[in-house]
């Protein structure tokens, strides 16, 4: 066990850990079984004991990351996803519902893109969609470098400062760190849910009855 830590810190603090999370955070953002959260909050654990790697530069390698991803994942949308929509039948489910997420993206993308960062799945969801109704590139950038910004800020944040708290047992920060952004991205996941159901209530009883 102790081997395998020494390597995993050997790893961490070295200058390749900041090209790796570039990797891994852009892999994510359109493969989202890749943990990049883990990734970047145990390096930000093992920075805040020792200063390697620095924490300044792993934020910005996360956000970095990030953001390629996520214009990886757009330009997807954009190519193959946008055809596809075309080609739906005009009275289809599938179209209304692309008809739909069009007309939501339009009015609230840049909200829905910065939320859908600290929803593992959400964000690749968000952002193929977001291409494959061609949202506009120029908007596209701006919001997902403020929402990959915050993110990195955020799991760079919670590592760092768990790392301070388990300073003597790295272990239990980056696994307090890990918990806490699990937490709260089931938080958001919940209020999303039931604002949701809240509106579709809402939306039921402004309905005229059935005669």
């Amino acid at each position: 066990m102790d081997g395998v830590l020494d390597l995993l810190r050997e790893t961490i603090t070295s200058p390749w850990v900041y090209l790796i999370l570039v990797g891994v955070t852009a892999l994510d953002a359109f493969f989202p079984a890749v943990p990049s959260e883990a990734a970047v909050i145990t390096a930000a654990v093992v920075s805040a004991g020792g200063g390697r790697p620095n924490i300044i530069a792993v934020v910005a390698a996360a956000a970095i990351g990030a953001l390629i991803g996520d214009h990886i994942s757009y330009a997807i949308g954009r190519g193959g996803g946008a055809r596809r929509l075309a080609r739906l039948p005009e009275r289809s489910r599938r179209r209304t519902g692309s008809e739909w997420a069009r007309r939501a993206v339009d009015r609230r993308g840049g909200v829905i893109l910065t939320t859908a960062r600290y929803i593992p799945g959400g964000r690749t969801a968000v952002t193929l969609t977001m291409g494959a109704v061609r949202y506009p590139r120029r908007s596209f950038l701006l919001f997902d470098a403020i929402a990959a910004s915050t993110w990195a800020v955020y799991c760079g944040l919670l590592g760092y400062f768990g790392g301070l708290a388990f300073e003597r047992d790295p272990i239990k920060g980056v696994i307090a760190g890990v918990g806490l952004a699990v937490a709260i991205t089931l938080g958001i996941e919940a209020i999303r849910v039931l604002r949701h159901r809240v509106a579709a209530r809402r939306a039921a009883a402004r309905r005229p009855p059935a005669r």
